[in-house]
């Protein structure tokens, strides 16, 4: 079933990752690639064909068309491509979770225990699981009854996510009172405020815990303190600058670094190489990557990996 999906989305993937289907993205490459940084916001994701790496915090973890990863909160990561080639690209598929619809069907579960686990995780895939994403991509081929039957499909999916194994997790994403509903007020704190200085005891106000408790709560969450969850939004921002642009000090004072000897000793230490190099690097690969889908869908060479993260 898998081949017939990923053939099914590789045909619909008319641009770098929108479909018609509501809060579905497809994504392709025809090579493996150097890890990407991105935001993870709440998803499901699905590989229908290759396989990937995500790095998060000091977590890494893999995944094929086995499994599926399942994420709760907003986490910084790191996403390279492991398994792909011209003659089968990798094609993924991508569920942006919503919290209206989750909450919804989370209902019934409201009085359930709190949980204290891992805001993320790559789960094995279950038929059932399967079978409804296969009803959800084949809607791309009849797009006359995507507005009917795509929110069906999509409640269907998300009870699956309830019913496996990060379930609870989820359901207490949706909470207010949960220790997962806390941490992610913290994520949106931090979101809100990377580039100036922000305490400990300041986020432990907004997460209404102790500064111990938070920071036990927000690393088994995020896999990554608040300090680091911080720098790694930090970095990232930094590095999408310096796509645009090759000011490193710009790029460093703009994220809230008053030293641009710390920010690249920073940089180096997250992505391996030096800021003024990683720039020219990014936009050369931009630059040759700016019609990359059509290069992906027509095996150009000198293809570069599609960044999930667009």
């Amino acid at each position: 079933m898998h081949e017939t999906l990923a053939e099914l989305a590789y045909r619909h993937a008319v641009s770098p990752s929108a479909t018609l289907l509501p809060r579905v993205t497809l994504h392709i490459a025809r090579e493996p690639g150097w890890p990407v940084p991105t935001l993870y916001q709440p998803m499901l994701g699905m590989v229908l064909r290759g396989a990937k790496r995500v790095t998060i915090g000091d977590r890494t973890l893999q995944y094929d068309t086995a499994h599926y990863f399942v994420g709760a909160i907003d986490v910084p990561v790191e996403v390279a491509i492991t398994e792909a080639s011209a003659e089968a690209p990798y094609v993924s598929a991508r569920l942006a979770i919503d919290q209206e619809v989750l909450a919804d069907l989370a209902v019934d579960e409201a009085g359930t225990a709190d949980v204290a686990t891992m805001g993320f995780a790559v789960e094995a895939m279950t038929p059932e699981l399967l079978d409804s994403w296969r009803r959800m991509l084949q809607l791309l081929d009849a797009p006359g009854e995507i507005a009917t039957l795509a929110p069906l499909v999509e409640r269907e999916i998300l009870f699956r996510l309830l019913r496996g194994p990060h379930g609870a997790v989820l359901r207490q994403a949706v909470r207010s009172d949960s220790r997962i509903a806390q941490v992610r007020h913290v994520i949106a704190h931090l979101r809100a405020n990377f580039a100036r200085p922000v305490r400990i005891r300041e986020l432990a106000d907004v997460a209404g815990m102790s500064t111990a408790t938070l920071h036990r709560h927000f690393r088994m969450a995020t896999a990554m303190s608040p300090l680091q969850y911080q720098k790694a939004l930090r970095l990232q921002n930094a590095r999408r600058r310096l796509i645009a642009d090759d000011d490193v000090a710009g790029a460093a004072y703009g994220v809230g670094y008053e030293s641009t000897s710390q920010f690249s000793r920073e940089y180096v230490r997250m992505f391996g190489i030096s800021p003024g190099q990683d720039g020219a690097r990014l936009r050369l690969a931009s630059a040759d990557g700016h019609d990359n889908h059509c290069r992906a869908r027509s095996g150009c060479s000198g293809h570069r990996q599609q960044s999930e993260g667009k």
